[in-house]
C-alpha cells in the first residue's frame, strides 16, 4: 500500500513540475483570451493522464531548454487531458499525444500526432511557422 502512495505521490510531484516548468493553461477559452492579448498562437498538447508516450514527450521534448524558449516565446500554452478537462468537440482525443496549433481565434492552422524527439519538434515548429506566413 505505501508502494502506491508513493507512486502516486511522485506522479503527482513530477507533474506539478512539469506543469509549472512552462506554465500551462488548462481552459481552452482562457488560452485564446490570452492569445488574444499577447498577440500569439496557441499550442495545443492533448494527453492523457497515463499514457507513456505523452510522458516520454514530456520527458525527452519538453524538458529542453531551447524548445521551451521557442515555445514561450512564440505560443500561449495550453495542456488539457482526455482524463480531466473539457476539451472542444472539435478536437481529437484518440491516438495522444496531439499537436494543436491554432490562432487566437481557435483556428486550427496546424495539427500533428505524436511523440516527437526534440530536433523533430523543432522542425515541426517550424512548418507551423512557414503554416502561418512567418
Amino acid at each position: 500500500m505505501h508502494k502506491i502512495k508513493f507512486l502516486i505521490y511522485i506522479f503527482l510531484l513530477s507533474s506539478t513540475l512539469y506543469g509549472s516548468e512552462l506554465g500551462w493553461i488548462n481552459d481552452y477559452d482562457a488560452a485564446l483570451k490570452q492569445a488574444e492579448k499577447e498577440k500569439k498562437m496557441v499550442y495545443l498538447f492533448i494527453g492523457a493522464d497515463t499514457c507513456r508516450w505523452c510522458d516520454r514527450f514530456k520527458d525527452l521534448t519538453l524538458s529542453k531548454k531551447d524548445v521551451i524558449n521557442r515555445l514561450k516565446q512564440e505560443y500561449i500554452l495550453l495542456y488539457m487531458s482526455r482524463d480531466r478537462h473539457k476539451i472542444p468537440s472539435k478536437f481529437t482525443t484518440q491516438g495522444v499525444p496531439r499537436h494543436y496549433f491554432l490562432k487566437s481565434d481557435g483556428t486550427v492552422i496546424y495539427e500533428d500526432r505524436g511523440s516527437r524527439e526534440p530536433d523533430g519538434f523543432l522542425s515541426l515548429l517550424e512548418e507551423v511557422s512557414l503554416k502561418k506566413g512567418d
